[in-house]
């Protein structure tokens, strides 16, 4: 049995190796954090009409996220309820139902089973046709185009659960009326490293930067320049209950790409009025993770969010995807495809090959029996978290590992087995 109590000291902090390897950890993840957290499952963009439908995991369970014939958004486990075969094995697409091709039962883009071979003959009409639909995501709701989903009926509402990371989020979910959408399609990619390595690097870590991607740096990739390394923006991290974690800037540079930048004039300008004094003034959201494995990116060049799926304790499949401003011009959101295609957000960019690198080494190197013995040291800015009289959450100035200490406490409260009622924090 697993004491949960000795891998975490969120205080001292100090984190067990154990958890970045260890099978029996993994396992327990599945159940106790993938099965009750919301987790991402798509964008409202990828399904805008009836019978559009994406696949999709939460942890390692397929999903299935359909809006079915009446518009409604739906999600299921996409597996058939008689022998488990995928009921759907295409990525995405517009269906009015799923015939499993095993044996042919057929559901509804509802999850209703409408179809099964031989009902009369073979089963004589008894098999009760209304309890072997597909089988439903517990909640399934939608923030502002983002669209998660729980396991868990007992776990709080999706706007709840998010929290003051919503106030954050809205900076870039709503920075012009239109809202957001995806382009360029799904990026995917496997890792051998551990699923929190990535989570925790995007919550974020600021502190790797200028050390890991100085070669990307140096050559101006990602919308950076030598200039910005020999003066750094000065910026905080900052986090919120439920593990979520992202990083602010306290001014905004202006990108080095010119049709970006004169885009972006345009659009800084309208923040007052989209999001009122305070956020326009003070707000520069870039980068953050919603617990447990969602996490996004925005800065002047690069635009994504992505979704580490657990692949077991040493793999970690990783999917991304461009969000862009749904009102910005064609030729705007071709250069920030282009941008994340190069820049950072997949296999072939160069900062996430940097990433890539050093999770699979932490993860190889933390799996020898003397290695686990001894812990990781997320003390960096330890005892320096502040609050802020107008802003939502607790800060710590320029590059700090609270928003990871925060990440671990909360994992260590689920891994217990804390019901939700314990979890919710005054």
């Amino acid at each position: 049995m697993i004491d949960v109590s000795e891998l975490v000291n969120s205080k001292s902090g100090l984190v067990s190796r154990r958890l970045f390897v260890d099978r029996e950890i993994y396992e327990l993840e599945l159940e106790r954090i993938f099965a009750r957290c919301w987790g991402f499952l798509a964008h409202e963009s990828q399904i805008p009409n009836p019978g559009d439908f994406v696949a999709a995991y939460i942890g390692e369970d397929p999903v299935l996220v359909v809006r079915d014939s009446r518009g409604k958004i739906n999600a299921f486990l996409n597996t058939c309820r008689h022998r488990g075969m995928r009921v759907c094995r295409a990525d995405a697409g517009n269906a009015a139902a799923f015939t499993c091709t095993y044996h042919g039962w057929t559901y509804g883009n509802d999850g209703k089973l409408v179809g099964v071979p031989g009902y009369k003959e073979y089963y004589y009409e008894e098999l009760d046709i209304e309890q072997w639909g597909l089988v439903p995501v517990a909640q399934v709701d939608s923030y502002k185009g983002l669209i998660f989903g729980t396991f868990d009926p007992e776990a709080p509402s999706l706007r709840e659960y998010l929290g003051d990371i919503t106030f954050y989020l809205d900076t870039f979910l709503e920075r012009t009326p239109g809202g957001t959408e995806l382009v360029g399609g799904t990026q995917k990619w496997v890792m051998t490293s551990n699923w929190k390595f990535a989570a925790d690097n995007f919550s974020p870590d600021g502190y790797h930067f200028n050390i890991t991607h100085i070669s990307a740096l140096k050559v101006g990739l990602g919308g950076r320049s030598t200039d910005r390394l020999r003066t750094p923006v000065p910026s905080f991290t900052v986090y919120t209950d439920y593990g979520h974690g992202t990083s602010l800037a306290l001014e905004n540079q202006p990108p080095r790409l010119p049709e970006l930048a004169s885009y972006l004039e345009g659009v800084w300008s309208q923040r007052e009025k989209q999001m009122g004094e305070l956020r326009a003034q003070k707000v520069w959201t870039n980068t953050g993770t919603i617990f447990p494995n969602f996490s996004f990116q925005v800065t002047d060049a690069n635009h994504t969010i992505r979704v580490w799926h657990p692949r077991g304790p040493d793999k970690v499949e990783a999917w991304s995807w461009c969000i862009v401003d749904k009102e910005a011009p064609p030729e705007i959101k071709d250069i920030y495809r282009v941008q994340n295609l190069r820049g950072q957000s997949g296999p072939g960019g160069m900062l996430e090959q940097d990433d890539g690198e050093n999770w699979n080494m932490c993860t190889e190197s933390s799996n020898g029996r003397v290695a686990r013995r001894y812990d990781f040291n997320y003390q960096l800015r330890l005892g320096q978290e502040r609050f802020d009289e107008e802003l939502p959450g607790t800060f710590v100035e320029g590059p700090g590992e609270a928003n990871q200490r925060n990440i671990y406490s909360f994992w260590s409260d689920l891994m217990a087995g804390k019901d939700w009622t314990e979890l919710i924090k005054a």
